[in-house]
């Protein structure tokens, strides 16, 4: 994957800004794309794009290929006829319409619990419009059905789970009744001439999120702003994609995980991380020429430019711990697929527009793999200053073909980091970066916009400055995917601050800055031009 000089900002469509209980694909989602275009920002990097489950974490969703209906835009639906003012009222709320929100008073978190029960009535409401609907404006009969048709491959097992899952009390497919969970095809039949209509509301939830994001990203085309999406490398085991695929994982007689996936003691837990994921059956991937595989990368690609694949170093070699351990410090390496998957990968995709996560305990052959690959690895600023010698993290240091970072999504803000950073690890950023806590995030992503990479990226908390508050997750804990900016965040005078540095660091359209301006271009000693306070 070729890329040319260019920066991007990282952020999850869901902590937009917005009247809505979270961020979804409608006006805040263009508006943001307004701003990045503004910024001369050339991609924006999401998370993935599946539902969230138990702990809201998108990486650990029901599906390796649905959509989030929590991203599904009401103004939207309010214009296609689907859905009242009313009707959206409540949904703004979660509970009624003398709760609603304003774009001026936007919760600084989502709250899950409303959210799901709230998204769960509105599309319930959509569908049955929809559905009641002699001449519906939406998504004409014939194109809901040829959705359905296009997308069977994943949709019909996937509106299939979820369905038993409603009708299950949400438990775990592994909780369910003998012939559902073992995919008896009688019980299957019975249950979906039971539970026909609850099929085609999912099935058609589904239809109104592809539809909405298709044209969202034809808006950020037109824009000239392209979007990194974002692939985990393990599927959940509380997913269609386990469920309806048991022999591609590692899994007992019973159905229950053998193994599972993690990673051992790291940067950030002193016992490793225990993700609970179980492992793939690589054989039995291989005998299928990765077909799975090779359908999840298609579908994933049909929706962004390019992807993140999440710790690359597994298809090397993964972590194993045994199903029932407590801690994943007591696993071991297991090679993986290697270049076998992405060979075939590529004879049935051609280009494989991929960013390699490669952080983490990286080895020789996982450097060999992905260079062979041609795919660009991660750098993370944050990481430079952890240890007390010259590493790969440092700006210095970066190769062309890499994509750099403040921090990701899994590390703290720049401004949180450096205020709880070890005293060393404090000390070594001022010497290089000449930072103290109010100026760190832009001196951070300064030093990063000038570096080598071919693509910089910072977290748009970053941009904004600020502290531990807006942090979006922490390894190995849970609570976190909550935060959302403000409207005020993506000020005017912002967008020209990043487009300003952009355009010195040769990372924006338009060439090299215009003399009469550099004397106002974000200087090295200077606070973030849009400081936020916590809140």
């Amino acid at each position: 994957m070729d890329i040319p000089r260019s920066s991007g900002v990282l952020l999850h469509p869901l902590s937009l800004a917005g009247d809505w209980p979270c961020g979804t694909m409608g006006e805040e989602a263009r508006a943001f794309i307004d701003f990045c275009a503004a910024s001369g920002l050339g991609w924006w990097q999401i998370l993935p794009l599946g539902p969230t489950a138990f702990g809201d974490s998108p990486y650990q969703s029901p599906s390796a290929f649905a959509g989030n209906p929590y991203l599904i835009s009401p103004r939207l639906l309010i214009e296609e006829g689907l859905i009242s003012e009313g009707e959206s009222a409540r949904y703004r709320s979660g509970l009624g319409a003398e709760d609603t929100l304003s774009a001026r008073n936007t919760p600084a978190a989502i709250d899950y619990g409303r959210l799901f029960s709230a998204n769960a009535e509105l599309m319930r409401t959509a569908w049955q419009n929809y559905r009641d609907s002699e001449a519906p404006r939406i998504g004409p009969r014939r194109d809901f059905a040829k959705f359905k048709a296009r997308q069977a491959y994943w949709l019909d097992d996937f509106t299939r789970f979820m369905a038993i899952k409603e009708s299950e009390g949400f438990r775990a497919w592994n909780e369910w009744p003998q012939g559902l969970r073992f995919r008896d095809p009688r019980a299957l039949e019975e249950f979906e001439a039971r539970h026909r209509d609850d099929i085609q509301r999912i099935q058609f939830t589904q239809f109104l999120f592809f539809s909405q994001w298709r044209k969202l990203r034809e808006y950020a085309s037109a824009r000239g702003v392209k979007i990194v999406g974002d692939i985990p490398i393990f599927a959940a085991f509380d997913s269609a994609d386990v469920w309806a695929h048991p022999e591609l994982f590692i899994l007992d007689e019973r159905l229950e995980p053998a193994r599972i996936a993690g990673v051992p003691p790291d940067y950030f837990t002193a016992t490793g991380q225990l993700w609970g994921n179980p492992l793939y059956r690589w054989p039995a991937h291989a005998s299928q020429r990765y077909a799975w595989w090779i359908a999840r990368v298609r579908h994933s690609l049909q929706l962004v430019d390019a992807l993140r694949i999440d710790h690359f170093r597994g298809f090397e070699a993964y972590w194993s711990v045994d199903a029932g351990e407590p801690t994943a410090e007591r696993g071991h390496w297991e090679k993986g697929p290697g270049s076998a998957l992405f060979s075939a990968l590529e004879a049935e995709l051609d280009e494989l527009p991929i960013i390699a996560e490669d952080l983490g305990f990286i080895t020789p052959e996982v450097i060999a793999l992905r260079d062979s690959l041609g795919f660009p690895g991660m750098r993370i600023l944050q990481f430079a200053f952890e240890t007390d010698h010259d590493n790969l993290d440092y700006p210095h240091n970066y190769p062309q073909h890499c994509v750099a970072y403040t921090g990701t999504h899994d590390n703290d803000t720049a401004r949180g980091w450096f205020v709880h950073a070890a005293p060393p690890a404090r000390a070594r950023a001022r010497a290089y970066l000449g930072a103290t806590a109010r100026t760190i995030s832009w001196k951070m992503i300064r030093a990063v916009w000038a570096s080598a990479a071919s693509l910089a990226i910072a977290p748009m908390q970053d941009f904004l400055g600020a502290g531990s508050e807006a942090r979006m997750n922490l390894p190995g804990t849970s609570g976190w995917w909550r935060w959302r900016m403000t409207a005020r965040d993506t000020s005017a005078r912002l967008a020209h601050e990043i487009n300003r540095l952009s355009r010195a660091c040769f990372r924006a359209s338009g060439g090299s800055i215009p003399q009469q301006e550099a004397h106002s271009v974000p200087s090295a000693t200077t606070t973030p031009p849009h400081q936020t306070n916590s809140r």
